[in-house]
């Protein structure tokens, strides 16, 4: 079975990871931090956009992939995809702070929404 959505999903993480990852080497070489945070917020800021992305994104790819065996199709199901995509990179946009900093916290309302409302529809399709 082709899964389009799932398939798509897993292609921008990829990139948004990708993205994710040469931020933090970015801010790592101008703040002259090559191990660990070395105290720096802004490298510490970087890695947390990181490994919050890392710490969040599994759960939901494996729920669109559910949902997308068993509803094959489904618009609804692309457009949460892609709108926890877009909060993603608000999140790691906004956890640099400053004039930007609201993404950070839209980032993480969309994610914890999409989260929820991926989990309540898992629920409600596995009791049929």
């Amino acid at each position: 079975m082709n899964l389009p959505i799932t398939l798509s999903a897993v292609a921008a993480a990829a990139l948004i990871n990708i993205w994710l990852s040469i931020r933090c080497g970015q801010v790592r070489t101008s703040e002259k931090v090559s191990v660990g945070d070395g105290g720096n917020e802004k490298v510490i800021r970087r890695m947390r956009a990181h490994s919050n992305f890392t710490e969040n994104t599994p759960m939901v790819l494996v729920m669109i992939a559910a949902l997308e065996f068993a509803h094959p199709g489904s618009t609804a199901l692309a457009a949460v995809a892609g709108l926890f995509m877009f909060g993603r990179v608000a999140h790691g946009i906004g956890m640099d702070g400053g004039s930007l900093g609201i993404g950070r916290m839209i980032g993480t309302l969309i994610t914890l929404l999409a989260q929820l409302g991926l989990a309540i529809w898992a629920i409600i399709s596995a009791l049929g």
